[in-house]
């Protein structure tokens, strides 16, 4: 019986901000490298081949342990970190096959950490921890021959701090649903995740993660990496050399050839139809590409196409046989599960589909709705249906994007709307969640100030321009917000009457706020007769607008709060009940 062959797997490095990902990917893959080229593959490309040749070198520990590796070695992918893996999807779950959780050990789970393992936990993707930076412990030094020894060797003081560290990790991770426990105290790695206590820096547990890579490999994916003959593959960035447009992609399944014929989805799950003109691979641990006539998964491509219709990144391309119709339908189904639009909410962009998959996960995590989602940069339409927004409900006037830029032309209608962009999908959404609350304390705020304003005034006895009918004097506004039409009190509880015209520097004014001096009118008022002597004003607030005040006090301002204290005081003297 012809024996599978079997691909290698994908392997991708992900975790917070500054916890060492990159540094655990270059310690992974330029272990064999020369150091000129090393420093370049981060910037330069998206994946890294790594040969078992090459890992067999890397780490004596394969050869030592005696497991017999079918494995050919592993494709490591590098996404920027912002996006941790999550831009990389195939239909049914992650591009994938293993990750390397990257965690600092004395910072533990981050937002983003935890942002990454709802997502592995998502799409089901097996990982191992990296517990990073234990060369920071102060004391730490590499001690046996075995990791296990160094940890265990260690002095006591500085095992202590470790230990400290591991077991508050250990417990993070339980409230994740996940059991955790060092690599060699665990006997069966199907119910329990895996950490390896590595340091970027000095290499130390390096050659363990991979030998745990290699082992889980061998031991619960051989199945899933049974190679097939049909191609798939996910478009992952497209990048301009000059006048020539390239294709860095990933063929994750099959066999490509450069005389196949293969077909893109659109965004709308309309297949592009095109043929290949340069195919190229990436080679072993570097930066480099190689033209090829046929290439087998998983590895790294650059495609050159015929077809110059616009592809996205993330969408995924199979071979073209004559079968639209059903490529068609297949690509709508794998679409349609994942850009899920509401009939109202705000605008989502991302850079490419995955990215804004994985962006509308956390939005749905969050309950805020999207109607309408797509991918690049922040445009005209976007700006026009944000602004429509306005219209229906303020709160979804405001546009997200993920890794995108926002076009010039958005500028001169964006002065109504809220455009919030970042790198990081987790600050991104922290940004957004801090702007709707204050949006809604906004909209609730005018809402109760729509029922009245909360306003003292402090009169300015120098500039009384006319005594009566109506007098004009001069005042400050001590706190709160003058607006015209507002009924006023004195501080004896006497009615003073409505402000009729508001006047700054002899132009007249809607509004006037605190520190502003300004000259205003009241009808039927003797200014000698019912406010000399008297120094501040107040809105006269009815009992039932200034328990609605008190209800909603965390909307006020702390000198809001303090002119609603008076106000009450002054009504009190003449009611003792007023305002319970």
């Amino acid at each position: 019986m012809e024996t599978k062959k079997i691909r290698q797997p994908i392997v991708t490095v992900c975790g917070h901000v500054d916890h060492g990902k990159t540094s655990i990917l270059d310690c992974l893959r330029n272990t064999c490298v020369q150091g000129g080229e090393a420093g370049g593959i981060t910037q330069k490309i998206s994946f890294t081949s790594y040969p078992m040749t090459q890992l067999k070198m890397a780490c004596p520990l394969i050869e030592k342990s005696g497991i017999k590796l079918d494995i050919p070695g592993f494709l490591l992918i590098d996404t920027p970190g912002h996006a941790a893996f999550t831009n990389l999807r195939k239909r049914g779950g992650s591009l994938a096959d293993l990750a390397v959780l990257v965690i600092d050990l004395s910072e533990g789970i981050k937002p983003q950490t935890a942002e990454v393992i709802q997502i592995l936990k998502l799409h089901k993707t097996p990982f191992i921890v990296a517990l990073n930076k234990i060369d920071k412990i102060t004391g730490w030094r590499q001690k046996g021959d075995s990791l296990k020894d160094s940890v265990e060797r260690q002095d006591e003081r500085v095992k202590q701090v470790f230990d400290e560290r591991f077991y508050t990790l250990v417990g993070s991770l339980q409230a994740h649903g996940l059991d955790a426990d060092l690599f060699y105290n665990i006997t069966d790695f199907t119910k329990k995740i895996a950490m390896v206590p590595c340091s970027a820096h000095t290499r130390e547990g390096i050659p363990e993660l991979i030998m745990m890579l290699c082992g889980l490999s061998q031991k619960f994916l051989t199945e899933r990496l049974t190679l097939n003959e049909e191609p798939k593959g996910v478009m992952l960035e497209i990048k301009k050399d000059k006048s020539t447009q390239y294709i860095e992609s990933i063929l994750y399944d099959g066999i490509l050839n450069r005389t196949d014929e293969i077909a893109v989805a659109g965004f709308d799950g309309e297949p592009i139809v095109t043929k290949i003109r340069i195919l190229e691979e990436i080679e072993p641990l570097s930066a480099k590409f190689k033209a090829k006539e046929s290439v087998t998964a998983a590895t790294g491509l650059r495609m050159q196409l015929v077809e110059k219709a616009e592809i996205l990144p993330g969408m995924p391309f199979v071979k073209y046989k004559g079968n639209l119709e059903e490529i068609r339908a297949q690509f709508k189904k794998e679409l349609g599960q994942s850009i899920k639009t509401e009939k109202k909410g705000i605008i989502a962009k991302a850079d490419s589909l995955g990215s804004l998959e994985a962006l509308l996960v956390l939005l749905r995590q969050h309950n805020i709705p999207v109607v309408k989602a797509g991918i690049g940069k922040v445009n005209k339409t976007d700006a026009i249906n944000a602004k429509a927004n306005l219209e229906i409900d303020e709160l979804d006037s405001v546009i997200v994007g993920f890794n995108v830029e926002v076009d010039e032309e958005v500028k001169e209608i964006s002065s109504k709307i809220k455009i919030i962009t970042n790198e990081v999908v987790y600050k991104l959404i922290e940004d957004l969640v801090l702007w709707r609350k204050e949006k809604q304390n906004e909209i609730e705020k005018k809402r109760l100030m729509g029922l009245s304003v909360i306003c003292k005034l402090e009169l300015l006895p120098q500039y009384v321009f006319r005594n009566t009918k109506p007098a004009i004097f001069g005042v400050r506004v001590a706190g709160g917000k003058l607006i015209s039409d507002l009924s006023m009190i004195d501080e004896n509880n006497e009615k003073v009457g409505n402000v009729k015209n508001i006047q700054s520097e002899q132009k007249s004014v809607r509004e006037a706020s605190p520190g502003m001096e300004v000259a205003i009118s009241i009808p039927n008022l003797t200014y000698d007769r019912q406010l000399k002597g008297k120094r501040f004003l107040y809105t006269n607030l009815g009992e039932s607008q200034f328990r609605e005040f008190k209800k909603n006090k965390d909307l006020l301002t702390g000198e809001e709060m303090q002119i609603l204290r008076e106000i009450s005081e002054i009504k009190r003297r003449t009611n003792p009940e007023w305002g319970m």
